[in-house]
């Protein structure tokens, strides 16, 4: 399998209708993914993603496969602070733990630093979310601190911790 990332584009909307919809696919991702409940929001959402202008967006593909797994990015980018926030979503959940979270974190903090310039990456992520935080840690994240009972799935709270990694720490 061999792993790279491209530009979003209008046809890869289609995918996000089932993945956004399976609870499972969704539990530790974006907030609003948990309010999304048809199509016509999902692909309402998805128009407005291709048109943000402060986010770095990339589609990560399956290139053995020719297949769109998810996406990844920057979002929030500040240009005045040369910082910004880190995500990624694997919504075809038969590549969920096989070290593509991993790769694709590397790839897209190397984009930050060197195509967009930045000097702090940060992310949150909850606790239960082990494989996430085991990517991030992989990719020289630096737990920074913890929002207490920040995030809320399934009926529970949990917390959220907040990482980042600075450009003098990457390499």
């Amino acid at each position: 399998m061999k792993i790279k990332l491209r530009d979003l584009q209008l046809s890869d909307k289609e995918h996000f209708f089932s993945w956004i919809k399976d609870k499972e696919v969704i539990r530790y991702s974006l907030s609003i993914f948990q309010k999304m409940k048809d199509n016509n929001e999902i692909s309402n959402w998805f128009d407005m993603l291709l048109l943000e202008k402060s986010s770095y967006n990339k589609a990560i593909v399956d290139d053995t496969e020719k297949k769109l797994i998810g996406y990844a990015g920057i979002a929030q980018i500040s240009e005045t602070n040369l910082s910004g926030e880190y995500f990624i979503f694997i919504g075809n959940k038969s590549y969920h733990g096989k070290g593509i979270g991993t790769f694709v974190t590397k790839e897209i903090i190397n984009n930050g630093f060197q195509e967009l310039g930045l000097n702090r990456i940060m992310l949150t992520v909850s606790e239960k979310n082990i494989g996430a935080i085991k990517a991030y840690t992989n990719a020289n994240f630096k737990t920074e601190g913890v929002m207490r009972q920040g995030f809320y799935r399934d009926g529970k709270f949990h917390d959220k911790v907040i990482m980042a990694i600075l450009r003098e720490e990457w390499g």
